[in-house]
């Protein structure tokens, strides 16, 4: 049996772009944008911009005892279209992720949760950023009013779990951390690691 890899080139973790110069083009209290003049992996100049995010982005699956799930939705500047979403914002760096993620939970929805369990972490755009982002299932909810940003104007919809997951297949969810989110808690629902 052959069992060779059929990758083609050197496999390695290691860092093959050389950094030259690094300037910051715009700074503002979520973002930093820098330029970099940079030597590529094949040895040539080149350029790179970097977007650098000052908070973790953070995700939340409420679910309660029937199944259900909550989404908000919003008008997204930077898009210029309505998103429909998981519970999610962002996160001080030098704060607890948990406990951003409760504040979050409790402003858009105004749900609070007994149980909270650690479900993804990954990088949202990786070709020009380095946004982190991290995502909890919140369960054994309880109930009270919303207390939105004044830069948010959000709609609440409760819904069964398995509606939510069809307007990520039906593509009506766009946005790759409720995509990704709401995936992972279907295939951790059937495989039983997940119970509601």
């Amino acid at each position: 049996m052959d069992t060779k890899h059929h990758n083609e080139g050197p496999q390695t973790t290691s860092n093959p772009w050389q950094t030259l110069s690094i300037n910051q083009v715009y700074d503002n209290p979520w973002i930093r944008v820098t330029h970099r003049e940079v030597r590529n992996p094949s040895g040539g100049a080149g350029i790179y911009g970097v977007v650098h995010f000052k908070n973790v982005a953070i995700g939340i699956v409420p679910i309660d005892a029937e199944g259900y799930t909550w989404l908000v939705g919003q008008y997204r500047y930077a898009l210029d279209r309505y998103s429909w979403e998981i519970p999610e914002g962002g996160g001080p760096l030098n704060r607890p992720l948990l406990e951003s993620a409760q504040r979050e939970l409790l402003e858009e929805t105004g749900i609070r949760a007994q149980r909270w369990t650690p479900l993804l972490d990954m990088h949202l755009s990786n070709s020009v950023s380095d946004e982190y982002g991290i995502v909890y299932v919140a369960q054994e909810l309880e109930f009270g009013a919303a207390q939105p940003e004044e830069t948010e104007q959000l709609q609440i919809r409760r819904l069964p779990f398995s509606e939510a997951l069809e307007m990520v297949l039906q593509g009506e969810i766009t946005d790759s951390l409720s995509v990704a989110a709401l995936l992972k808690v279907n295939e951790w629902l059937r495989r039983g690691i997940l119970n509601v």
